[in-house]
């Protein structure tokens, strides 16, 4: 039989900046259906074809959440068959240039690495 747990009287830290950044941006294919809205608003089928990778369920389940955590808001059309767009909110658009610097490092990590996979070819 093991002692009881106590409570802790200390408050926790507060949550760390980054930490509450990169929780908006989880989940497979985040950053990529932020990355498309950049240039405004797209209907699904839109983004389906922009990610081709991306499975329906997927993109479904990622625009779902990124629209309760803020970052995208979703428009129903009046169109028959109903339809709805995607486009980003503030917070979505003020995610960009961080996204932005990613593709930065990743392009010249890409680059630095073309040379050593020839060498090992």
């Amino acid at each position: 039989m093991g002692l009881p747990l106590r409570k802790s009287k200390v408050l926790p830290p507060p949550q760390c900046p980054l930490s509450m950044c990169m929780d908006l941006l989880r989940g497979a294919w985040a950053p990529n259906v932020i990355w498309y809205l950049r240039g405004g608003a797209r209907r699904f089928g839109e983004l389906r074809h922009d990610i081709p990778r991306i499975s329906a369920r997927v993109l479904s389940q990622r625009l779902r959440e990124l629209e309760a955590r803020g970052m995208i808001m979703r428009r129903l059309l009046d169109t028959s068959p109903p339809s709805a767009e995607y486009e980003l909110t503030e917070l979505g658009h003020e995610l960009l240039p961080a996204l932005d610097a990613i593709v930065k490092v990743g392009t010249k990590l890409r680059h630095d690495a073309a040379p050593k996979r020839r060498l090992a070819a």
